[in-house]
């Protein structure tokens, strides 16, 4: 089953506590694929500048994501540049152009219409709702967001929300849409909007589930050693709907085991910088650290007499 996501494809420049690195990858379409495609076939939409080093790109093309919706416009790239301290939960941002990005409106190549499964990734959601007009009646559309979009775009937002299947979304963003400061409750009030389905983000400390019949947390994976958080949403999402798309399966049993892998993939993500993780990584790896989240969380359930 291949996956259709729609977001942007952009150069980092990225400083933390343990290095730095200038002009890689980035991106949430870049992100998002580079985890999807570890288990099924990705199309990417969205747009580079004349400055883009398209070759960086072939690692993923022989991975089998298909680039032919990527469109090249004249102009540059978008970029952003950001710092990370030893709280490596939050970026400073210090330089965001965006370039061609500012005039994308996403054109939907034919043979991708029919993408039985989609992610709008975090951009305006006036091209998210465009993307919908495009596509022809998805097994499952899953959206994000982010606290800008909130704020300068929330009509649009609501709508789209009547629209798709799941959101995802961080804890601070979760409070910020529904205005309740407990997850329950903005969880619920989202899900009142519409989707069926609301996966909310703490960062280092997992992730929630919600349905309206169950809640379902998964606690981030204990790491030794992290070195870019950059993209681990947009990790954790590709390897979420990867997972589904790759089992065809929308059973909550499924969905949970989908929400683990993306959680085991958003973590190879924070591992190195860009996307280079992401690339090397092997099925014995992530067989090993899917056992090891098991073992995370199993406990006996017999209390004492």
């Amino acid at each position: 089953m291949t996956v259709l996501v729609v977001g942007s494809v952009a150069l980092d420049s990225v400083e933390t506590p343990f290095g730095k690195a200038d002009d890689v990858l980035g991106g949430s379409a870049t992100f998002f694929s580079a985890s999807a495609s570890f288990l099924t076939e990705v199309s990417v939409v969205g747009v580079i500048g004349s400055d883009y080093p398209i070759e960086q790109l072939e690692p993923l093309k022989k991975r089998g994501v298909d680039f032919s919706g990527l469109e090249r416009a004249e102009g540059n790239s978008f970029r952003w540049r950001g710092r990370y301290r030893h709280d490596l939960n939050s970026a400073e941002t210090l330089e965001t152009h965006l370039g061609v990005f500012s005039r994308f409106s996403p054109k939907i190549p034919e043979k991708f219409r029919a993408s039985p499964y989609v992610f709008l990734a975090n951009i305006d959601p006036r091209l998210q709702l465009d993307v919908l007009e495009q596509v022809e009646k998805p097994k499952l559309v899953a959206c994000d967001t982010m606290n800008f979009w909130i704020q300068s775009r929330r009509p649009d937002l609501l709508r789209l929300m009547e629209k798709v299947d799941l959101v995802t979304i961080n804890d601070a963003e979760a409070r910020q849409v529904s205005e309740k400061a407990n997850l329950v409750q903005a969880a619920q009030w989202i899900m009142a909007r519409g989707p069926r389905h609301v996966i909310i983000k703490k960062g280092e400390n997992g992730a929630f589930m919600f349905t309206e019949d169950s809640i379902f947390f998964a606690p981030a994976f204990p790491l030794e050693n992290v070195f870019d958080p950059t993209g681990a949403g947009d990790s954790f999402a590709g390897g979420f709907i990867g997972y589904l798309a790759a089992t065809n399966d929308l059973s909550d049993a499924n969905m949970r085991r989908a929400v683990i892998f993306g959680s085991v993939m958003g973590s190879f993500a924070v591992e190195k910088f860009s996307i280079e993780r992401l690339m090397t990584v092997t099925r014995a790896e992530i067989d090993q650290r899917m056992r090891d989240m098991r073992r995370l969380v199993a406990f006996e359930e017999a209390l004492p007499a």
